[in-house]
């Protein structure tokens, strides 16, 4: 009778951003992650008007709508303080934050009702820190092999040789030349 055994990730995954340290799920259902792949993709075609190729075009509001969902997509799959923390969006006026929330139009018009306030990401990051984080998290959950569990990893032994015998022929290299002297 064969008997195999999987492990299973129990620990969750930890991605260092700066001082902070977000914490996501150890293990992911595959339906789970197809859902918020889904919803990621549904917000980036409600922002498509992003053409990076004319700047000047360019609508500040269809990147925060690009930024936003893909900031819901990474945050669905982390532990519930870690997506507080990296969805949640703070007033800020004269350098203080005065109030924080999860929706953005809620914080704008917060933000509408003080003079020189504007709503910031509580946890700021650069896009390309962004574009990471879900690079990351498409291989832990999406089947990259750079996150298996240490029963499954590559430090396994080699591959075995072919089988039947090495064969006897002479190498096209290794055929005597004549050389100096002899």
């Amino acid at each position: 009778m064969a008997k195999k055994s999987f492990a299973l990730n129990t620990e969750p995954h930890v991605a260092s951003v700066g001082d902070a340290e977000l914490l996501f799920q150890p293990e992911v259902m595959g339906d789970e992650f197809m859902d918020a792949l889904g919803e990621l993709r549904e917000a980036q075609k409600a922002a498509s008007g992003i053409d990076l190729e004319d700047l000047q075009t360019l609508d500040p509001d269809a990147l925060r709508s690009a930024s936003r969902g893909l900031r819901g997509f990474l945050a669905q799959l982390m532990l519930p303080e870690s997506a507080e923390l990296f969805t949640r969006l703070d007033v800020v006026a004269d350098g203080a934050v005065v109030a924080s929330y999860q929706d953005r139009d809620e914080a704008q018009k917060h933000a509408d009702g003080i003079e020189g306030a504007r709503v910031l990401d509580a946890l700021r990051l650069p896009d390309r820190v962004l574009v990471e984080l879900m690079e990351w998290v498409t291989e832990l959950y999406g089947g990259g092999a750079d996150q298996r569990p240490p029963t499954s990893s590559s430090a396994s032994a080699p591959r075995s040789q072919k089988g039947g015998r090495r064969g006897m022929g002479v190498s096209p290299s290794r055929v005597s030349t004549p050389a100096a002297g002899r």
